[in-house]
C-alpha cells in the first residue's frame, strides 16, 4: 500500500527538512452541501471564502448525495423494507435532481520556498468542476467514476490562509431507466461507472446513482520534486516452501517523479528495504514527469508471503525517497510488500488454468465480491472485518465482480493482511454490454456491445487504477470484464500494452467465462447453476472446470430478518402455495422450494430461518467438498456466487449487510479446510483433501454414528497418511450407512486425529431416512448441554459446551454475543466455529472475539440449538 510518511530524520542536517517534507491529511468533515437548483452563482464566486453558504446542509464525504440527504433525514434509510420506494429515482425526477454543490473551507497558508500543496481526489461520480478561491482548477470538466484528479494548488492559496473548496456533481449519463432487468435498461453502461446501481437480481436501484464525491480528498505538501505512483516487483523464483530458509527474491523498483520547477534538478531516487539502501542519481527536466528504474535489489532469505491456508502473510516496508541535491527530502512514500510471485499454466486433465504462489499449485476456494456497501461507505473497520470473515471461510480469493468497481486500497491493505487473493475485473458486464438479446434493454444488441460510449476514458481510467492497487500482494489478476470482453479498442490496448508496461506480472483473463480460464465442454453459458442443488450433484456432476460463479442461497436467521423486515411482513414463502411477502420479494428472496420440506414444513418465520440454516450450512459444506473431491481431475478451482451482499438481500451471503454470520460461512468452513476429511454421499467413501504444501502422517481416522437418541457405534478407526496437494479416498461404508439412517436417518462423525490425539480435522454430518426426510430430526430428546465462559484477554471470550454422555446429539447450536438488556447482538463477532454439534460426553470449545466498547457493560453468551433450550450465560 502507497501511504505517505513522515520519516525519523537520523542526520541532525537533514532534521528540518524531514519534518517539512511530508505531510498529507484529509478533507472529510466539515463539507456542506446544497442542490444545484438552489444556487444561482457560479463557481468562481462560490468558492470565495466570504461567500455565504446560507441554506446549505452538512455533507458526507467521501460519500453521496443520498448518503447526505440519509444523514440529514431527508430520505428514510433505504436498506429497510420498502423505504427505496418512497425516495425519488433519478430517471424520473431529471438529473439536476441529484446534482449538487459540495464546499468545504480548511486552513492552508501559502508554502514558502519550493514547497509545493497539491489537491487529490480519489473519486468522483460521475463529472465535475472544481474550484477554489474563486479560481476554476480544471480546464476542462472532469468525467469518469474511476479517474482520479490531481491539481497543484500553490499558487491558489489564500494569503491568509483561509480557503473555500467548491466542487459541482454531476450524475452520471445516462442514467438508465431502472425499473426492469439487470442494470434496468442497459444505459448506465454508457459511462465508465458501476452498473449495479441501476438494479440488478440482489439489489434494488440506487436512487441517486451514487452521485458524489465517493472516495477520499486529500491535501499533500511536497518539496519542489513530486514522487508518485512507485511500482514494487517481486519475483521469487523456483519452488518454495512455506517455511524455513529461503533462496534469494528478486525485487525490481521503479517510480514517477514529477519536476514543477522551471529547471532541471539533480537529485536522488532511494529506497531502503530489510535495512538496505538501493538508491539512483536521476537528472529531471523541468516541467515533466520521468520514470525512473531503480538498479534490481537482491532479498537474501526473504519472508513469503502466501495465500490463505498454505502459509503466512509477511509485509516490509519499503520506504522510498527523492533527495535534491543531497540535502533535502522533496518527497517520499512507503509502500507495503509482500514477496510473492503469481505464475499460471494450463492444466490439459482439468482443461483450465491452474495458478500457483511462488511455485506452489493453489486450489483456488473463492468468493464473488461485489462492494462493501451500496452507497459507498466505505470504513477500514469493515473491510478488514468482511475480509477476515473470507478468511475464516478457508477461502483464498475473492472475485470483485465486473459490475461494481476496481476495488480501495483499504480493500487490498486486509486482503495483504488475511491471504485472499484477488481477481480484479473491469467494469463491464454480460447483462449492459450486450452478450444476450434483452427485451427490457433500451439499445439492440450491437448498440450495447460498443459501450461504454468514450473508450479512451476507459483506458485512461484503466491505467490510473491499475497504478493505484498494482503494488498489493493479493492482487493476483486481471479480468476484462464480467461474462464479456470489453470492445476490442479496449481489450487490445488493455491487453497488449496496458497491462504489460504497467503491471507485467498478473494473468490476465479477457473475460470471467474466458476458454482461457476454464474451458466450457457444457455450452451455456460457462458458469453458474445459481440456487439450491442436491446434494449428490456435487459431488457426481462434472461442471465448469473452473467455476466463475455458482451457488447462491443465503437467507439469515430470524434476529438477521428482523433487522430490514417490518414485523407485519415477517411471513415466510410458502411452498405449497408460492405465496411471496412483497417485502421479501423486493428484497430479492431466492427460493428454498422444496428443500425445507425435509425438515417439514415451515410454520413461521423463526421456523423458516431456523431450518433454512441447516440448507445453508450442507449446501455450501457440500459444493466444496465436491469440487475439493476432484481436485486437479475435474477442477482447477470454483468461486462461490456470491459471499456477500451490500445491501440487505436474501440471497448470496455468508454473513448480512450488518455483519451478522449464518450458517453458510461455516458450512463453507468446514468444507474448505486445508486438510478435511469427509463423506461422499454418492459412493459413500470416507476421503481426505490435504490443500497444504506437507505430507500429513500418522492420522487417525475415526469414523462414528449416532442414532437420533444418541447412542453411538464405532465403524471403524485406522492410521493413514496423505501427501501435499491431494484428495483421496479411504474408507467405504455406504451399506453400513445406509441400514443405519433407514428408519430415522443417522448422524455420521468423522474426525482426523494427530498422533498426539489432537482433532485437526472434525466433521458432522446429519443423513436423512430411506425416504430423504429428516424424520427423526423431529423427534430427538432435548439436550441438556452444561457450559462456562471465560474472557481469555480483552475482546476475545472462550465457550465450553459440554454434552452429559447417555443423552441425545446437541445438535446444530448458534453462538453469539448479546447486550444484556436488550438481547440484541453485538455485531461484528468472530467466531472460532459456530453452528456447532455437541456428541454425548464430548466437549466442544467456541472462542468469540469482538470490539468491546468501554462504555457498555459485560456482554452474554447466547446459546440456542436445534434440541437446546436457548440460554444467556454472563461473562465472568
Amino acid at each position: 500500500m502507497c501511504i505517505k510518511y513522515r520519516w525519523l530524520a537520523t542526520l541532525c542536517v537533514l532534521v528540518s527538512t524531514y519534518l517539512q517534507a511530508q505531510n498529507a491529511y484529509e478533507l472529510n468533515s466539515g463539507w456542506q452541501c446544497v442542490n444545484v437548483a438552489k444556487v444561482k452563482e457560479t463557481g468562481q464566486a462560490i468558492s470565495v471564502p466570504s461567500y455565504k453558504l446560507s441554506g446549505w446542509m452538512p455533507a458526507v464525504v467521501p460519500g453521496t448525495v443520498l448518503t447526505t440527504l440519509l444523514e440529514n433525514k431527508k430520505v428514510p434509510d433505504p436498506f429497510y423494507g420498502m423505504n427505496n420506494e418512497k425516495i425519488a429515482d433519478i430517471y424520473d425526477t431529471g438529473r439536476e435532481y441529484y446534482t449538487y454543490w459540495f464546499a468545504k473551507d480548511f486552513k492552508e497558508t501559502v508554502p514558502k520556498g519550493e514547497e509545493q500543496v497539491w489537491l487529490h481526489f480519489r473519486g468522483i461520480n460521475y463529472s465535475c468542476d472544481v474550484y477554489l478561491n474563486g479560481k476554476k482548477l480544471n480546464a476542462a470538466t472532469h468525467y469518469g467514476m474511476f479517474l482520479r484528479q490531481t491539481y497543484n494548488i500553490t499558487n491558489v492559496l489564500s494569503k491568509d490562509g483561509n480557503n473555500r473548496l467548491a466542487v459541482i456533481v454531476h450524475p452520471p449519463d445516462p442514467v438508465g431507466n431502472a425499473k426492469t432487468g439487470q442494470g434496468g435498461d442497459g444505459m448506465i453502461a454508457k459511462n465508465v461507472s458501476h452498473q449495479y446501481v441501476a438494479g440488478w437480481d440482489w439489489i434494488q436501484p440506487i436512487r441517486d446513482r451514487n452521485t458524489g464525491i465517493w472516495d477520499k480528498v486529500t491535501i499533500e505538501k511536497t518539496g519542489i520534486v513530486n514522487l508518485k505512483n512507485p511500482h514494487v516487483v517481486t519475483l521469487v523464483p523456483g519452488v518454495r516452501k512455506a517455511e524455513g530458509p529461503q533462496q534469494p527474491a528478486t525485487i525490481k523498483v521503479s517510480a514517477e517523479l514529477e519536476n514543477t520547477s522551471t529547471k532541471k534538478v539533480e537529485g536522488t531516487l532511494q529506497y531502503t528495504l530489510d535495512g538496505q539502501t538501493v538508491s539512483q542519481k536521476v537528472s529531471l527536466d523541468a516541467q515533466k514527469t520521468t520514470v525512473v528504474q531503480l538498479p534490481d535489489f537482491t532479498l537474501q532469505n526473504p519472508k513469503l508471503w502466501w495465500p490463505h491456508g498454505y502459509g503466512k502473510q509477511p509485509l516490509y516496508d519499503l520506504k522510498m525517497q527523492f533527495t535534491v541535491d543531497g540535502k533535502s527530502v522533496s518527497d517520499q512514500e512507503t509502500v507495503s510488500v509482500g514477496v510473492r510471485e503469481i505464475q499460471t499454466e494450463w492444466n490439459a486433465v482439468t482443461r483450465s488454468k491452474q495458478v500457483a504462489v511462488n511455485g506452489q499449485k493453489i486450489f483456488i476456494k473463492g468468493g464473488n465480491w461485489i462492494i462493501s456497501d451500496a452507497m459507498l461507505r466505505f470504513t477500514d473497520a469493515r473491510y478488514d472485518a468482511e475480509i477476515r470473515f473470507h478468511r475464516d471461510m478457508n477461502l483464498n480469493l475473492i472475485r470483485i465482480w465486473g459490475g461494481a468497481l476496481s476495488e480501495r486500497p483499504e480493500f487490498y491493505k486486509a486482503c495483504d493482511k488475511y491471504g485472499m487473493l484477488v481477481m480484479q475485473d473491469f467494469w463491464v458486464s454480460g447483462d449492459c454490454n450486450g452478450r444476450w438479446v434483452d427485451p427490457v434493454k433500451k439499445e439492440d444488441q450491437w448498440t450495447r456491445r460498443k459501450y461504454p460510449d468514450d473508450h479512451k476514458l476507459f483506458l485512461r481510467s484503466a491505467e490510473d487504477q491499475i497504478k493505484m492497487i498494482r503494488n498489493y500482494a493479493s492482487l493476483a489478476m486481471w479480468c476484462g470484464g464480467n461474462e464479456i470482453t470489453p470492445p476490442e479498442d479496449i481489450l487490445i490496448p488493455l491487453r497488449d500494452s496496458i497491462l504489460p508496461e504497467l503491471d507485467g506480472t498478473r494473468w490476465f483473463i479477457d473475460y470471467s467465462n474466458s476458454d482461457d480460464m476454464s474451458y466450457n465442454f457444457l455450452g451455456g453459458n460457462g458458469d453458474g447453476p445459481y440456487g439450491i442443488q442436491p446434494i449428490n450433484r456435487f459431488w457426481e456432476h462434472r461442471t465448469f472446470p473452473f467455476n466463475s460463479e455458482v451457488g447462491s442461497v443465503g437467507v439469515g436467521d430470524y434476529e438477521s430478518l428482523e433487522r430490514f423486515i417490518p414485523s407485519a411482513n415477517m411471513t415466510p414463502p410458502h411452498y405449497s402455495t408460492k405465496k411471496i411477502d412483497p417485502v421479501w420479494d423486493y428484497h430479492k428472496y431466492i427460493g428454498y422450494d422444496e428443500y425445507l420440506q425435509p425438515y417439514g414444513e415451515p410454520t413461521e418465520a423463526r421456523d423458516f430461518a431456523k431450518k433454512a440454516q441447516l440448507v445453508n450450512y450442507d449446501q455450501y459444506r457440500a459444493l466444496m467438498e465436491g469440487f475439493s473431491a476432484h481436485m486437479w481431475d475435474w477442477y482447477t478451482g470454483t468461486i462461490i456466487w456470491k459471499t456477500q451482499n451490500p445491501w440487505t438481500a436474501m440471497r448470496g451471503q455468508m454473513y448480512d449487510y450488518y455483519l451478522d454470520v449464518n450458517a453458510c460461512l461455516y458450512g463453507l468452513r468446514s468444507g474448505s479446510e486445508p486438510l478435511h476429511i469427509m463423506y461422499n454421499p454418492v459412493d459413500g467413501m470416507v476421503m481426505i483433501v490435504n490443500n497444504t504444501f506437507e505430507t500429513k502422517r500418522d492420522l487417525m481416522l475415526t469414523i462414528k454414528a449416532y442414532t437420533i437418541s444418541g447412542k453411538d457405534s464405532l465403524i471403524t478407526q485406522v492410521f493413514n497418511e496423505i501427501g501435499p496437494s491431494t484428495v483421496r479416498k479411504y474408507v467405504p461404508i455406504l451399506p453400513t450407512i445406509n441400514a443405519l439412517r433407514k428408519e430415522q436417518g443417522v448422524f455420521l462423525s468423522l474426525k482426523l486425529l494427530d498422533v498426539n490425539k489432537k482433532v485437526v480435522s472434525d466433521n458432522f454430518y446429519w443423513l436423512p431416512d430411506a425416504s430423504g426426510n429428516y424424520s427423526g430430526l423431529n423427534k430427538m430428546a432435548k439436550a441438556s448441554v452444561q457450559t462456562s465462559v471465560k474472557v481469555l484477554e480483552k475482546g476475545k471470550i472462550e465457550l465450553r459446551i459440554s454434552n452429559p454422555a447417555g443423552g441425545a446429539v446437541a445438535f446444530f447450536n448458534r453462538v453469539a454475543l448479546v447486550d444484556p438488556k436488550t438481547k440484541k447482538r453485538l455485531l461484528p463477532v468472530f467466531f472460532s466455529d459456530n453452528y456447532v454439534s455437541v456428541l454425548p460426553g464430548e466437549e466442544k470449545t467456541v472462542v468469540m472475539e469482538y470490539t468491546p466498547d468501554s462504555q457498555s457493560a459485560q456482554p452474554l453468551v447466547s446459546l440456542s440449538g436445534w434440541n437446546v433450550e436457548e440460554k444467556f450465560i454472563p461473562v465472568k
